[in-house]
């Protein structure tokens, strides 16, 4: 099993929508690296659900439940999307802050590489964001 983190502007997409569908495509991805993190992922991977402008922090976790393939709002063709399915909410929201202030999370995406909406999170820093975020080990969800 892989990790990820992916960012959604609330306001667009949010947690709680993600919570009431159940099981969405994540679709409008048009950054090649992003593309090209959300080719990688397979079914059974996990990603942290990031709500990113204001609120800059970790909410939820997200499973993917269906391969890349093609993005139906992409008109070039380019671009695919996966389906991510709700997993768990994060029950104390981790923000960004919390992760630029921890150095053994410095190496991350997130924080090298803030723009980037779709970004892999090692083993190590996904156990200890779960840990900061107030979630048991993976396994116990």
């Amino acid at each position: 099993m892989a990790y990820w983190l992916v960012k959604s502007e609330p306001n667009t997409w949010s947690w709680e929508d993600q919570v009431k569908k159940g099981v969405e495509h994540w679709d409008g991805v048009r950054n090649y690296q992003a593309s090209n993190n959300m080719k990688a992922m397979r079914i059974g991977d996990r990603a942290f659900f990031y709500h990113s402008v204001n609120e800059k922090r970790i909410v939820g976790i997200v499973e993917v439940v269906k391969e890349y393939y093609p993005d139906h709002t992409d008109a070039s063709g380019r671009f695919g999307m996966v389906d991510f399915q709700a997993v768990e909410p994060v029950p104390n929201p981790v923000t960004l802050a919390q992760v630029k202030g921890d150095e053994r999370l410095s190496h991350l995406a997130l924080v090298k590489q803030s723009r980037l909406s779709v970004c892999p999170v090692d083993d190590a820093a996904w156990a200890l964001i779960r840990e900061i975020g107030g979630l048991g080990p993976e396994g116990d969800a």
